[in-house]
Parts: C-alpha cells; structure tokens; sequence
C-alpha cells in the first residue's frame, strides 16, 4: 500500500516537485520526489481534489465517447492511419521545409504523437477517431518540435504559420462528441 486513496497511483524518483496526472483511462498517477513525507503528498492531493475529481469524470465521459475499439474497428483504424497520416506529414515537412528520420504509426495510448531526439516521428492510431483537421494539427506539432524540441513561443509560432487556426484544432482533440450523430461523424470522416 502507498498510503494513498484507493485509485491512485504512488510513483517516487529524484524529480524536486509533485505532480498528478488523470490518463486517459482515468488512472490517478501522482508523482513525488523519493524522500518526501506521505503526509505531505496528502496534503497536496486533498488541495487539488477538485482538479483530479474534474479531471477523472472528465475521461470517463471520454471513454464513453470513444470506447475503445474492437479488434475489427482497430484494425480498420490502423488500415486508415497507415493510408492518411504519412501523406499528410509528407504535405506538412514539404510546406515547413523539413525532412522527418521516419513516420511510424503505433499503438501508443497515452500520446497522439511523438517526436524522438534524431527527428523520427510516431502517431498513435488512435487518432483516426479524430477529424481530420485535429489529425493535420498533430502533424503539424510533431513536425515542429523538428525544430524545437520544448513548447515554447517560437514552437507555437511555428505552428501557427503553418495552420493559423491550430488553436480550434487542438481543442477537437480535448471536446467530448454529444450524441451518436456526433460520435459516428469524429469517427468516420
């Protein structure tokens, strides 16, 4: 037992400060440094209670929205992030000028996309659940961190020179569809 509430998640290493994060399977992973006193790590999360408590109903109406999918609809969503995605990067590294190691599609749950320190570049499946303009907007950040590997000001104005409005892009990632007309139409653009 971590001396934590049932559902979290206790995770100690040489980090300074605490951090807690809800994943997208509702998991409450709390982050602390390896020598700081239980009492304090309850202290912090009775402060942030009603974050972390926001945030977990948050992804549980996530996962309703998008449940996750059977065998037959991933292999589709693979099938589909295999034909859209590489075109796409290819369309963006040309309009930024840039040149990516590789483009790999993987299962990752955690991230729609990653960009490694020698510039190759991963997107989740998962993101074909998205519209298409919330898929460009993830090219577009991992094509960026190309050239800044942070999410600093210049990083976020390189990507507003690419796509001006990424902004409303980046929230079709975070809404929540309302209703199976909206659910059928994220994923099936």
């Amino acid at each position: 037992m971590n001396g934590l509430p049932e559902g979290y998640t206790l995770k100690r290493s040489k980090r300074k400060t605490l951090a807690v994060e809800v994943t997208r399977t509702g998991e409450v992973i709390v982050r602390a440094p390896s020598h700081m006193p239980a009492y304090e790590i309850l202290h912090f999360l009775s402060a942030h209670q009603e974050w972390i408590s926001s945030h977990v109903a948050l992804q549980k109406q996530r996962n309703m929205a998008y449940p996750a999918p059977g065998s037959r609809e991933e292999a589709q969503l693979k099938v589909r992030a295999k034909e859209h995605i590489p075109p796409r990067v290819a369309y963006y590294a040309d309009a930024m000028g840039l040149a990516p190691a590789s483009v790999k599609i993987t299962s990752a749950k955690t991230r729609f996309g990653s960009c490694s320190a020698k510039n190759a570049l991963c997107f989740s499946w998962r993101l074909m659940q998205y519209p298409m303009e919330a898929v460009d907007y993830v090219v577009v950040h991992e094509l960026a961190h190309i050239v800044h590997k942070n999410h600093g000001r210049e990083f976020y104005a390189l990507i507003e020179s690419v796509l001006p409005d990424y902004r409303l892009r980046r929230e079709l990632l975070k809404k929540i569809p309302e209703g199976e007309e909206c659910h059928a139409e994220c994923k099936g653009f």
